[in-house]
C-alpha cells in the first residue's frame, strides 16, 4: 500500500498558493522584514508577516459566516485551499483531520482570560473540523518545531494502519510577543536576515503561516506521476531540553529509520542557521552518508514558521521535485559548518525522483519524511 500526495496549499507572507509561493522562492524573494512597528518587541525584529487584509478577504470569501482567531483562519484558508483541488471530504468517515501547532491561539494572551477554552488547540482543531463537518475528531501533533514533519508521519502511519483511507494535515502557528520574547531570551534571534549554514549566520528569524496537504490511499486520478510519501520517522536525542545532541545521534536515527535503502537526490533541511542546529544537521547528514546530495534551508524565504514549518517547506520541496529544480539557500555565501556537505548556494536545474525533509526541535526532537515520484 502507499500513500499518495493529492493537493497542497500555503498561507504565507510569499502568497496563498504553492504556485505563487514557490515562483517568489525561484526569483530570491524573501517574505523577510524589518518589524517596524513594534508590534512584537521594543527592539528591531526580522519577521515574516501574512497579510493581514488578503487573508480577512480571503477567508470572507470562502466562509463569511467563520468566527475564528487569526490563527484559527489561517487554518481555515489552507484546508479549504487543499481540498478545492481534491475529491477528499473531511465529511467522510474514512478521512482524518490532524491540526499541527507549537502555540495555536497563544497571541490572545494578552486579551484572554488564561482558563479560556479559547486558548486550548483542541479547541481550534474542534472549531475548524466542525465547519468542514469533519465526520472524526482531529487528531493535534504538538512537538515544536518538527509539529508539521510529525503530523505527516502520523498520517502516514495512521494510513497504512487501514484506520483511514485518507488524511488532511494542516499546520499553522501566527507570531505574538509571547513567541517572540521567548526566542530573544535564548539569545537566537539575528536582527538581519539569517544565514542557513553560512560562515556568518548568528539566529534565527520568526514567521507565520498555515499550510495543508491531502493524502491518500488512492491512487490520483487523471495523472501520469504522483508523489508518494515513502517513509518517515521521529526520534528524540534526550539530550537537553533546547540544545541539540552535537553527534545528530537523534535525526541520524530518524534519517536511516525514514531512508531505508532509498537513494536519496535531494535534503530539505530545518536549516534555523543558528550554530548548533546547523552543525547538528550537517553531522547527522554525513554520518548518514549523504554530504554529496544537494541540501538546502528555506528559513531565509519564511523565517521559522514552527507548526507550519515542516509542512510549508515540503510543499516548497515537492513544487521543486515536480519541476526538477533545486532551490537555492538565500544568504549562504561562505561554508560555516564542521561537515563538508553539498549546500545548494543558488537555484540549478538537476533530475529529481526523491526529497528528503528533516526537522528537528527543543526537546530533543527529531523527525524525517521521505517523498518519491512514482509513475501511475
Amino acid at each position: 500500500m502507499a500513500v499518495y500526495v493529492e493537493s497542497g496549499s500555503i498561507v504565507s507572507a510569499l502568497g496563498f498558493s504553492v504556485e505563487e509561493v514557490f515562483t517568489r522562492v525561484w526569483q530570491g524573494q524573501s517574505g523577510l522584514a524589518s518589524d517596524v512597528e513594534g508590534t512584537y518587541s521594543a527592539e528591531p525584529v526580522m519577521l515574516s508577516k501574512v497579510d493581514a487584509g488578503r487573508l480577512e478577504e480571503t477567508a470572507a470569501e470562502m466562509a463569511p459566516d467563520f468566527a475564528g482567531s487569526r490563527f484559527e483562519t489561517m487554518l481555515l484558508v489552507a484546508l479549504q485551499q487543499a481540498l478545492q483541488s481534491s475529491a477528499v471530504r473531511l465529511s467522510d468517515p474514512a478521512t482524518l483531520l490532524i491540526v499541527s501547532s507549537t502555540k495555536g491561539n497563544i497571541d490572545l494572551l494578552d486579551t484572554s482570560d488564561p482558563a479560556s477554552l479559547e486558548l486550548n488547540l483542541w479547541h481550534s482543531a474542534r472549531l475548524v473540523a466542525n465547519h468542514f463537518a469533519a465526520a472524526n475528531a482531529p487528531l493535534i501533533i504538538s512537538n515544536a518545531c518538527i509539529s508539521g514533519v510529525a503530523a505527516m508521519v502520523a498520517a502516514q502511519r495512521m494510513l497504512l494502519s487501514g484506520a483511514y483511507r485518507h488524511a488532511v494535515v494542516v499546520g499553522a502557528d501566527v507570531l505574538s510577543r509571547f513567541i517572540v520574547s521567548g526566542f530573544q531570551s535564548f539569545k537566537s534571534l539575528s536582527s538581519e536576515r539569517c544565514r542557513p549554514f553560512d560562515a556568518r549566520r548568528d539566529g534565527l528569524n520568526l514567521g507565520e503561516a498555515a499550510a495543508a496537504m491531502v493524502l491518500s490511499v488512492d491512487k490520483p486520478k487523471g495523472q501520469k506521476e504522483g508523489i508518494c510519501l515513502l517513509g518517515g520517522a521521529m526520534h528524540n536525542d534526550a539530550n537537553h531540553i533546547s540544545g541539540p545532541s552535537r553527534t545528530g545521534e537523534g535525526l541520524l536515527a530518524a534519517i536511516r529509520n525514514a531512508v531505508g535503502q532509498e537513494t536519496i537526490d535531494f535534503i530539505s533541511a530545518h536549516g534555523t542557521a543558528t550554530p548548533y542546529n546547523d552543525n547538528m544537521e550537517a553531522v547527522a547528514i554525513s554520518r548518514a552518508g549523504l554530504a554529496h546530495v544537494p541540501v538546502n534551508s528555506l528559513k531565509s524565504f519564511f523565517g521559522h514558521t514552527l507548526g507550519a514549518a515542516g509542512m510549508v517547506e515540503t510543499l516548497v520541496s515537492l513544487e521543486a521535485m515536480k519541476r526538477n529544480v533545486v532551490v537555492g539557500t538565500l544568504g549562504y555565501e561562505e561554508h560555516g559548518v564542521s561537515e563538508a556537505i553539498n549546500v545548494a548556494a543558488a537555484n540549478f536545474e538537476q533530475p529529481l525522483q526523491t526529497v528528503l525533509k528533516l526537522a528537528s526541535g527543543f526537546g530533543g526532537s527529531n523527525a524525517a519524511v521521505l517523498f518519491k515520484k512514482e509513475s501511475l
